[in-house]
């Protein structure tokens, strides 16, 4: 069972290979619920998203065979930029299959970094087994997006950082994908402050885990409607849902249009420059998915680099 223990191992080991990245008082703010607001920019990070220190964990985590034999990965597009940046830094090749619904700015970013993309799938679902079949054919290192414990305990230290900044925050807010950011934040937030409220945003479109928490099981949804590709698996892993059964609060929707329009707020009132699933927990926030209290010391993630709140 993944432990604060691997989190706190995992940020000695990226230290210095990722950013720390800021959290900033939203004060004053306009159009948002009466609570103390504070984001935790991880727009910011290497590559634009969290992803880099899950992805930067595994790979220092790996030995060199491991290593010289190439990586490879399916993404929605930021878990794939986290990989070929740890890549790119290790002097290493890297494969990233992307389904057809990828943002095509991720996927000349992606080629900015040296990765091999291949797109092809009408989901991440279908991506990732293209993945898994070619790593199994050439013999390059999987690295899963959202299911391998290096990559949970990576995303944890976003929760070391804002426990360190934000003691005594009330509710933590992060969007999920398939599961990997909110496992990695409930272990961490959990062990040290088991009274928080963590709170998962997932799109109308997409609600992979809060299907399979409320079936208590892993559920693979028909259809994806939502067109946010970073949060549209069809289903999660059983490492994830565990954690998110025993430790998330509780799990929102909110729809495509409504990232847009949290997007574009946090670009208008404080310059954030988020994509769609990195606007996702602001999105909860404005829509009252949550109840807050006035005065209460609310954290929202914001989980990825994007421009789609510049319209």
């Amino acid at each position: 069972m993944l432990t604060i223990e691997d989190v706190e191992a995992a940020a000695r080991r990226i230290a210095g290979s990722v950013r720390r990245t800021p959290l900033m008082a939203a004060r004053p703010v306009t159009g948002a619920p009466e609570c103390d607001l504070f984001f935790k920019l991880e727009n910011l990070q290497l590559a634009g998203s969290f992803k880099s220190r899950g992805a930067t964990n595994t790979a220092l985590s790996l030995d060199r065979a491991a290593l010289q034999r190439g990586l490879i990965t399916a993404s929605g597009g930021n878990h794939g930029l986290g990989v070929a940046a740890a890549a790119q830094a290790a002097g290493i090749s890297a494969v990233v299959h992307l389904s057809t619904n990828a943002s095509p700015d991720k996927v000349g970013r992606l080629e900015s970094f040296g990765a091999e993309v291949v797109l092809q799938g009408d989901v991440w679902d279908d991506a990732n087994a293209l993945a898994l079949e070619r790593a199994e054919r050439e013999g390059r290192t999987y690295v899963h997006p959202f299911a391998q414990e290096s990559v949970i305990a990576g995303q944890g230290t976003v929760g070391l950082e804002i426990l360190d900044d934000l003691p005594d925050v009330d509710t933590v807010v992060a969007a999920i994908g398939g599961g990997g950011l909110i496992s990695g934040l409930a272990t961490a937030l959990k062990a040290r402050r088991p009274d928080l409220r963590l709170v998962g945003v997932e799109a109308t479109g997409a609600p992979t885990l809060k299907r399979s928490r409320e079936a208590g099981e892993l559920v693979t949804l028909e259809t994806i409607t939502s067109k946010v590709a970073t949060l549209s698996p069809r289903r999660s892993a059983e490492i994830n849902l565990d954690i998110v059964t025993r430790l998330v609060d509780d799990i929102v929707l909110v729809s495509d249009e409504e990232m847009l329009e949290a997007a574009r707020w946090l670009w208008r009132h404080f310059g954030i420059a988020a994509e769609l699933a990195g606007s996702a927990g602001a999105a909860a926030l404005l829509q009252n998915r949550f109840p807050v209290r006035s005065g209460e010391k609310v954290c929202v993630l914001i989980c990825g680099a994007g421009r789609d709140g510049f319209s």
